[in-house]
């Protein structure tokens, strides 16, 4: 976390977190620049990981592997592939900011 806090400089950043009990210990200390986005239990939808998944299987879809290495070695060159472009647009929609935005309301 305070590696990311460092990078940030001045800015602020967002970081959206689902409500597993390690995202939501009173042990963690969030750096004053990082925003914890807790989002609403059982929302897959609004995970934006939920949507890079979908994307990153899509390749893999009808494929057999003969080992487990071979499948990790596969999923390596898919993530080598991707792009900045593409990983944004399956995960920064602003409706998921939104509604993460409007559930923290509550």
């Amino acid at each position: 976390m305070d590696w990311l806090s460092q990078q940030l400089g001045g800015d602020y950043a967002i970081l959206q977190v689902d409500q597993a009990p390690a995202h939501t210990s009173s042990a963690i200390c969030w750096p004053e620049n990082i925003i914890p986005l807790f989002q609403p239990p059982s929302a897959p939808e609004l995970n934006p990981i939920e949507r890079l998944w979908h994307l990153l299987k899509k390749p893999l879809k009808n494929q057999l592997f003969s080992s487990l290495q071979a499948l990790r070695d596969r999923i390596q060159e898919i993530f080598d592939q991707l792009t900045f472009e593409e990983v944004i647009s399956v995960s920064s929609y602003n409706f998921i900011l939104e509604a993460l935005f409007y559930a923290a309301s509550y």
